[in-house]
């Protein structure tokens, strides 16, 4: 008799594009404020992202 397993657990998920896409915009915003120095809305624009980073990741378990 044929032993009955379940699927198989995915190992290292590839992370969801929107992670990506907020990771990717917090790196070009940070190099940003290098080039150019502090700029209130800029500033403003790295701390939303620092926070829907953190959100996803509360979301998500940690699992990015």
């Amino acid at each position: 008799m044929p032993s009955q397993t379940g699927p198989e657990p995915k190992q290292n998920p590839a992370p969801p594009p929107v992670v990506e896409h907020v990771s990717s915009a917090h790196e070009l915003l940070n190099a940003l404020r290098k080039r150019i120095g502090e700029h209130p809305e800029l500033a403003q624009a790295i701390t939303k992202l620092e926070t829907a980073l953190s959100m996803l990741t509360v979301k998500t378990g940690g699992m990015l």
